[in-house]
């Protein structure tokens, strides 16, 4: 059963309209990326799913059925906006959202006990929320969001304030959540951290899904035509290459191709050569960053050529 089932929902607020027939699935055991720009309606989406906001139109199921406590229940949220108790201790803060998620005092400080340390927070318990710093409390927020044990984690910018070695606990974390069978919705800007950790992914712009789909499909629906190339030995000149741009110190060239040429046809030719020794071939794939850049530009320039 899908943990989240979004269909044909819509959402205005007065004029201004968030979401428009937004639609998607995210299966069980995966880590799955909601993406977009600033203001495109993914908060609006995940409020939704929520139930902070009912829809104007379409449905949400969770766990098979409509939003409510039960199922809610089983959620496990880390928003945009974090929301601890600033003049709390650290551990008493801890413990009472967890026992807002039905977590006993006891089983609580059993399992805090076991993420603070594994965060490097067990010499902090006794700090003020707002005496921590902002990664600290960063961490702090994500205990909080998976305490009770969810079956669906979302995470709205789970990185923001981290160092290289937090964000790369935050990434275990998160791979061994979804090695266990349970969901996570990842919403960030930071997208070379989406292709390293989501295998599926749903892009909204201007409230309106614009790309859905793996993100290896996504890659390639917008890949070049040129392929990279590692090898040694001297290289002929190949027909249909464009050019042939060298990759930094890496000894990895970007061929470029003409139109007309498939990069079958180049591999082809290669295996023609036997000078030359192929040790990888592969077809050049764009950036997430890339995408996103074009897809948004792409589409403020459509929207000023209507103007």
């Amino acid at each position: 059963m899908d943990p989240l089932v979004i269909d044909k929902i819509a959402k205005s607020f007065a004029t201004q309209v968030a979401v428009r027939e937004v639609s998607f699935r995210v299966g069980p055991g995966e880590i799955f990326a909601l993406l977009g720009p600033n203001g495109a309606g993914k908060t609006t989406t995940i409020r939704m799913a929520l139930d902070i906001f009912k829809p104007d139109r379409g449905t949400i199921a969770l766990f098979g059925q409509a939003p409510g406590l039960d199922a809610l229940d089983r959620i496990g949220y880390l928003p945009e906006e974090r929301g601890l108790y600033r003049n709390l201790n650290l551990l008493d803060c801890l413990i009472y959202l967890a026992g807002l998620k039905g977590v006993r005092t006891s089983e609580a400080r059993r399992r805090l006990t076991l993420w603070l340390e594994r965060f490097d927070l067990a010499t902090h318990t006794q700090k003020k929320i707002n005496d921590l710093s902002r990664g600290m409390q960063q961490k702090a927020q994500f205990i909080a969001a998976l305490i009770h044990e969810p079956d669906l984690l979302i995470v709205d910018e789970p990185f923001a304030a981290l160092d290289p070695v937090n964000t790369r606990l935050i990434k275990e974390v998160l791979r061994e959540f979804a090695a266990q069978g349970r969901t996570v919705i990842m919403s960030t800007h930071q997208m070379h951290l989406v292709e390293e950790l989501a295998e599926r992914m749903v892009m909204i712009n201007r409230g309106e899904v614009v790309l859905y789909g793996t993100v290896d499909e996504v890659r390639r629906q917008f890949a070049a035509n040129a392929v990279l190339l590692d090898g040694h030995g001297p290289l002929a000149a190949l027909p249909g290459v464009l050019s042939v741009e060298p990759l930094g110190d890496t000894g990895t060239l970007l061929l470029h191709l003409d139109e007309t040429t498939a990069p079958r046809e180049i591999f082809q030719a290669l295996a023609a050569q036997p000078a030359y020794t192929v040790d990888r071939f592969a077809v050049a794939l764009p950036s997430l960053d890339e995408i996103f850049v074009r897809v948004v530009e792409g589409t403020h320039l459509a929207e000023e050529v209507m103007a």
